[in-house]
């Protein structure tokens, strides 16, 4: 009895492990336009999105020369299908994009970025246009 115990709490424990390593992220995308995270501006360029712990809750962003720029927390988020493509999804206010989501394809599961005090701001006044932009695992 004990033995099955045993081997039933350690496969509950690699499942565990398992899901959480599957939240993990490292993707690339080259971005056209200027974009704000969390209070932050940063120019439209090439840039990395990295899972900076095992549950994929802290994710780092950085430019071309692997300069860390922003760390941020995420949440998750699930799509009914898995994603198609690799990619980051940005609200768009007139000409101001804010980083939101970001995509694995292959997997349900995304990262949710929450939103800054600006960007409620601006949702009071008009509603978001989702501006989507291609990545590639890295």
């Amino acid at each position: 009895m004990k033995n099955k115990l045993r081997t039933l709490l350690g496969l509950g424990l690699v499942l565990v492990a398992a899901s959480a390593f599957a939240q993990t992220i490292r993707v690339k995308a080259d971005i056209p336009f200027n974009f704000i995270v969390d209070k932050q501006t940063l120019p439209a360029g090439e840039y990395t999105v990295k899972s900076m712990d095992m549950a994929g809750s802290s994710l780092s962003i950085r430019n071309k020369d692997e300069k860390p720029l922003s760390l941020v927390l995420s949440l998750p988020c699930e799509k009914l299908a898995a994603s198609q493509n690799t990619k980051l999804v940005f609200h768009r206010y007139g000409d101001q994009y804010f980083l939101a989501q970001i995509w694995v394809a292959g997997s349900a599961a995304g990262h949710q970025l929450l939103e800054s005090r600006q960007e409620i701001e601006l949702a009071r006044d008009s509603a978001a246009k989702d501006v989507t932009v291609t990545a590639s695992l890295r």
